[in-house]
Parts: C-alpha cells; sequence; structure tokens
C-alpha cells in the first residue's frame, strides 16, 4: 500500500464523498443509463487514472458497477461476453485486471 501523503487523502477524502452520493443518488435505479450518467459517478470518471486504485477498492469491499467507469478511464476492458450479468465474476476480472497492471489498494 502507497504511504499517504496530503494530496491522496483528500483525493480520498474526494472519492469517498462522491462514492457515496453516487450510491445514495442511485439506490433505487437499475444499472442503466442515469446511473452512469450520474454527476459524482461522471466526476469520478473525470478524476481519470488517479481514482483506479479507489475504484478497485471499492469494489472489492462494497460491490457496485464501476464497469463502465473502469472502462473509460483504462480504454480496457477485460470483461468478456460470457460474463456480461454475472457482476461478482466481473468484478473479480476487474480487480484481477488491476492487480496485473500493478495497481494497489
Amino acid at each position: 500500500m502507497q504511504p499517504k501523503t496530503p494530496e491522496t487523502t483528500e483525493l480520498e477524502t474526494a472519492f469517498d464523498r462522491l462514492a457515496a452520493e453516487w450510491r445514495r443518488g442511485t439506490a433505487l435505479d437499475s444499472v442503466g443509463k442515469r446511473t452512469i450518467e450520474h454527476p459524482a459517478y461522471q466526476q469520478i470518471i473525470a478524476i481519470g487514472e488517479s481514482a483506479l486504485p479507489l475504484i478497485f477498492k471499492e469494489m472489492e469491499a462494497n460491490g457496485g458497477h464501476w464497469f463502465y467507469a473502469l472502462r473509460q478511464i483504462t480504454g480496457e476492458n477485460p470483461v468478456t461476453k460470457e460474463m456480461w450479468g454475472k457482476v461478482r465474476e466481473m468484478q473479480e476480472t476487474w480487480l484481477e485486471w488491476g492487480r496485473e497492471q500493478g495497481y494497489t489498494w
């Protein structure tokens, strides 16, 4: 795990706030356009690559449909068509991809 710096702490705080806002704002929605267009979700995507370890950490701890954000930030998609709809398998595939890329969380 990387040492905490003031910048990291600020980023983590901002991410946690945005992730909580996104979860609250989409709790009753099925995954779809409203979920990925939520302003907090879009702000997380705008953070870019720095958000990846935080997304992986959040996804590992609490699940969530972070797939669109991960694809937008990385330009990658390790999830195969056969995995679609198997959320836990999709999450595990992204977490494995993150580790293979050298991300820690």
